[in-house]
């Protein structure tokens, strides 16, 4: 049986004052620490960001 990958998701915001490298860095340690990764990065009108990031949920299963 094969099964499914399952993600959980966290939304980070950044408002239009944040610059480029600022929230750069801020993805990367969530990304070095947190394991998580960047699925989706949207601009909007007034210059906010939006990051969607992603990691897969991993099921131990009994073996026992």
């Amino acid at each position: 049986m094969v099964a499914m990958v399952e993600y959980e998701y966290r939304t980070v915001t950044f408002n239009r004052d944040v610059s480029r490298s600022e929230a750069r860095r801020v993805l990367a340690e969530h990304a070095e620490y947190e394991q998580w990764e960047l699925f989706r990065m949207r601009l909007y009108f007034g210059g906010a960001r939006r990051a969607l990031l992603r990691r897969k949920i991993i099921r131990v299963r009994r073996t026992a």
